[in-house]
């Protein structure tokens, strides 16, 4: 190859390198609602473990609060939505490749994700508490002392955790919890024994435990972090979207829909003021 057909080559490569590279850019850049309004199609990740917020049932379909909520946020609009399982220490990035548009599954709005993303109205409140066998004589916070602890990796409950370590990360075996893809994999070591303590989301445990019919078996105990509210997560650039999906929110509780499946998963009403008004 001549020395010019190289350099011609070499160009060829730069120019799709770099129209590769402008097309990510401009996927995040801009704000994508006309699209999803032609296509009638957003896809939306989720882990489909986190009952009961969105998960996989037992026939292998995806249901939920969370799942029912979008697909009547989205009926509003004629688009359909596309659920998208996701590693959820992932989900930023995921957001940010373009290969999900929402996250959307008991996303707690924080500080730190709020720098990454832009967040919805808050719609639903939640804490992290901590379960223990009754078994293990466990009742506060402060007995995990010297014990070993666990939290799903990328979790709110891990960050705040690992943000308040006067609260349960100084006193826990090694000042550290062991990490966890899925709560489904955390409560089978705490049921056996594998670890005396799980930090996780309130909503996740009342729903699993009484699924499980294990109430009577383990103490829920709430602790000193703060309360927590449920957000739905977007690009930066997709400002439209965010809106439409606030207006949707106070259109279906004006409507009554929003109550119905919140009676649905959790016997009450579960909005927060800012969806009320």
């Amino acid at each position: 190859m001549t020395l010019k057909k190289a350099a011609a080559v070499f160009l060829t490569l730069l120019a799709a390198v770099t129209l590769i590279a402008c097309g990510k850019k401009d996927t995040n850049a801009k704000d994508n609602w006309k699209k999803f309004e032609s296509k009638k199609a957003i896809t939306i990740g989720f882990d489909n473990t986190f009952v009961p917020m969105g998960f996989k049932d037992k026939d292998g379909k995806n249901v939920g609060f969370d799942v029912d909520l979008a697909n009547a946020v989205f009926a509003e609009y004629g688009i359909k939505v596309k659920w998208q399982p996701i590693n959820w220490d992932l989900k930023e990035t995921e957001l940010k490749n373009g290969k999900i548009d929402l996250i959307w599954n008991g996303y707690s709005k924080t500080k730190e994700r709020a720098r990454k993303v832009s967040f919805t109205e808050p719609y639903m409140k939640n804490d992290q508490v901590l379960v223990v066998k009754k078994s293990s004589g466990i009742t506060s916070f402060a007995d995990m002392k010297g014990k070993t602890l666990g939290a799903q990796s990328g979790s709110s409950g891990y960050d705040a955790f690992t943000a308040n370590p006067k609260v349960l990360k100084d006193i826990v075996k090694d000042n550290d919890a062991t990490q966890y893809e899925t709560f489904t994999q955390a409560f089978i070591d705490l049921k056996n024994d594998r670890i005396a303590g799980l930090l996780i989301d309130r909503v996740y445990a009342n729903y699993y435990l009484k699924q499980e019919q294990e109430l009577d078996n383990y103490n829920i105990i709430k602790g000193k972090y703060a309360s927590e509210d449920f957000s739905v997560g977007a690009r930066k650039s997709d400002k439209t979207l965010v809106k439409k999906i606030n207006q949707a929110f106070k259109k279906l509780y004006k409507d009554g829909k929003f109550q119905e499946i919140s009676q649905k998963w959790f016997g009450e009403d579960v909005a927060t003021k800012a969806i009320k008004k």
